[in-house]
């Protein structure tokens, strides 16, 4: 991926494991995964998920502790608790389904049953996929690390403009790094 690097020794100089260090195994997964499906108890959990009550007990407030679920009192009777997926757990989701979709692709034949669907046409959605700024479908290949400051900058030494049609999403760090950019569209 080029002449730079990420530092592999460094934890803290990528977001891979922060990631795994939230949701680094099976049940965290299977969790949010229920939580997508509409699951909000801890009785559903149990019961339909087939998991250990403290295990379960566990994963739950690890997943609250980390702003990924919110716990809150139902509405109807304050004595149950409810589970509810916060925007920073709804941010999982491209990576839930982009690991669904490998597991279909190389697993023991898995039969989609039923089939994610986009809610307007009813039809099966796209692969999870890599795409550039300007919507070109990315490989390995395609990829490469720069340092922060050159971002933009080709490799012939022109400056490249972000393409109509997305827009940036910028998040500052707060420890003085270089703040944040993804593409949406």
């Amino acid at each position: 991926m080029g002449d730079i690097r990420e530092p592999l020794n460094e934890l803290t100089a990528c977001g891979l494991p922060e990631a795994l260090e939230v949701m680094g195994e099976r049940w965290s997964f299977m969790i949010l995964r229920a939580s997508f499906n509409g699951l909000h108890h801890f009785e559903e959990f149990l019961t339909e998920l087939g998991i250990a009550r403290n295990i379960l007990s566990n994963r739950l407030a690890r997943l609250v502790g980390h702003g990924i679920l919110d716990r809150q009192p139902c509405a109807d009777d304050r004595r149950r608790i409810e589970y509810r997926l916060t925007a920073k757990g709804m941010d999982l989701l491209p990576a839930m389904i982009a690991l669904r979709q490998w597991g279909q692709r190389y697993g023991a034949d898995v039969v989609e049953d039923p089939v994610l669907v986009d809610e307007q046409d009813r039809l099966p959605i796209s692969p999870i996929a890599i795409v550039a700024h300007d919507g070109r479908l990315l490989t390995g290949k395609d990829l490469r690390f720069v340092a922060a400051a050159d971002v933009g900058k080709r490799a012939d030494g022109t400056v490249a403009e972000l393409s109509a049609g997305f827009d940036r999403v910028r998040r500052e760090s707060g420890d003085g790094r270089a703040p944040h950019l993804a593409a949406v569209r």
